[in-house]
């Protein structure tokens, strides 16, 4: 039976930890970045054989790991408790959040891909329904974010008031909105256009622009503006 060989036992260089000192973060590979969030394996595996276990268990895609849930982690990789199923987690709802925390308040929109990359970090993984609103100033730079609904799996209810209301509050020269479908089918229903139309109506009677409106899937996205429906 082989010696099962513990990573404090490995040379310092390759140790995971001691490794991101000597050469910095991009000489790690996920496995490894993986294995320190970990910190530890269990009675059979060191931290980086359980890590690239789980890894594995997505085919190395670290999207799909953000979709993993504390249960699943727990129930499938001895080792995998609840406080380092919390960890990966929150390392994974950290990673979101920093792409979100770019400047993405100086962000100029000029096609649908620019709203694409801002609304898919927010709404990626849920498994719910959310709507979003971009306002933008008169030069196409968003000056700001806000969710307007939160649901369950179906269609949210979006108050059109509420939408000028806040478009107007902040000044607004233009804005887009987006949802996402949980289901990862982005054509839009009756009801989307419906609210697109009547939202675009609204709009114009308060000076405001609706330049798209995005329905977000898991890696791709429908336009209103690129379809001509707006």
């Amino acid at each position: 039976m082989n010696k099962h060989l513990n990573i404090k036992e490995w040379k310092e260089e390759d140790r995971p930890r001691e490794k991101f000192l000597l050469k910095g973060a991009q000489s790690l590979s996920d496995v490894e970045l993986l294995a320190i969030i970990i910190g530890s394996g269990n009675a059979c595996e060191s931290a980086v054989e359980l890590s690239q276990r789980i890894l594995h268990s997505v085919e190395y895609n670290l999207d799909e790991l953000g979709k993993q849930s504390i249960q699943s982690l727990i129930k499938n990789f001895k080792g995998i408790g609840n406080a380092k199923a919390i960890t990966i987690a929150a390392a994974m709802e950290l990673g979101r959040r920093r792409k979100v925390a770019q400047p993405a308040e100086k962000k100029k929109v000029l096609a649908s891909e620019d709203v694409f990359e801002v609304l898919h970090s927010k709404m990626a993984d849920l498994p719910h329904e959310e709507f979003w609103m971009l306002l933008l100033n008169r030069a196409n730079k968003i000056i700001g974010q806000v969710k307007l609904t939160q649901g369950g799996t179906g269609q949210t209810v979006v108050e059109i008031p509420l939408v000028l209301k806040t478009a107007i509050d902040k000044l607004a020269a233009g804005i887009i909105v987006g949802h996402n479908h949980p289901s990862g089918n982005i054509e839009p229903s009756q009801q989307d256009i419906k609210i697109t139309q009547k939202l675009s109506e609204a709009c114009k009677i308060v000076d405001i622009s609706l330049l798209d409106h995005l329905i977000i899937g898991h890696k791709t996205y429908y336009s209103f503006a690129d379809n001509g429906m707006l």
